[in-house]
């Protein structure tokens, strides 16, 4: 009787344990995600300043000119294999 109720004991702070450490785990990914996400779209503003300031030709739209110039960029990779 004694040993079932140290394993029921032992299965309930099992249990609040690893929820726990879910509700942490979810907090950290979530928080990272969130990071993730602001540092991506920050790099994404600033390329695509760049390319609209630099490097696209008259008329020509920021995703215009990024297609063209990885279509550049494939072909002299093409050329140097």
């Amino acid at each position: 009787m004694a040993k079932s109720k140290l394993v029921a004991a032992n299965e309930k702070i099992a249990d609040t344990v690893v929820a726990d450490y879910k509700k942490i785990e979810n907090g950290v990914v979530g928080e990272y995600q969130k990071i993730e996400d602001g540092v991506v779209s920050g790099f994404t503003k600033i390329s695509d300043k760049f390319v609209d300031s630099f490097l696209t030709h008259d008329g020509e739209t920021v995703e215009e000119a990024k297609t063209r110039l990885k279509a550049e960029e494939e072909a002299r990779h093409s050329q140097k294999s």
